[in-house]
């Protein structure tokens, strides 16, 4: 049931954005009654927070897909890839429904410590992968990459921000990887 109402919570922010998550929204969208909420969840930013972490953790399959990658393609079309794919998800509209809700900031600071989580957990990821293709040589050796996975989570978020307008070009996407990457 947790995983339905959590695919519900995730129709919900692609299609109408944070403003219209609620629980019954959630509950109407999964096809059950607004008790089955409540019954495993204290509250709604409880459902929010596990929603949230949730969402974090099932990035770990795109970081191994990256973490793989290293040593092939380009780094930059790699960044741009994992970049496109994180922020083409429900990525963008959680830190919207991050940033708009207060409680679930408090809740979320409970079990992780700072930041937004998609975006932490994201340039976790990029950097991670940087390191590994400084192991290889594929980026210079004196290369800041926690710096640079911040500055390419920061800039990719500003480009998929608008949720309601179309995605970038995959061209725009590797260019500004390629100027930050530089």
């Amino acid at each position: 049931m947790r995983e339905q109402l959590f695919d519900a919570a995730d129709r919900i922010l692609l299609t109408a954005g944070p403003d219209a998550l609620t629980s019954r929204a959630v509950t109407t969208e999964a096809g059950c009654a607004k008790g089955v909420l409540h019954r495993h969840f204290t509250d709604f930013d409880a459902f929010l927070a596990d929603y949230v972490l949730d969402r974090v953790h099932r990035m770990d399959a795109q970081a191994a897909r990256l973490t793989e990658a290293a040593g092939t393609a380009t780094v930059v079309d790699n960044v741009a890839d994992a970049l496109t794919a994180l922020f083409g998800s429900v990525a963008v509209a959680i830190v919207a429904l991050v940033t708009f809700r207060d409680e679930l900031r408090a809740r979320l600071r409970e079990s992780w410590p700072a930041g937004v989580p998609v975006l932490t957990e994201g340039a976790l990821m990029i950097a991670g992968y940087l390191e590994d293709e400084r192991a290889r040589g594929r980026v210079p050796a004196d290369a800041d990459v926690d710096t640079l996975a911040a500055i390419l989570i920061g800039t990719g978020h500003l480009l998929f921000a608008d949720r309601t307008g179309a995605s970038p070009e995959p061209a725009a996407v590797r260019h500004m990887v390629s100027r930050v990457l530089v």
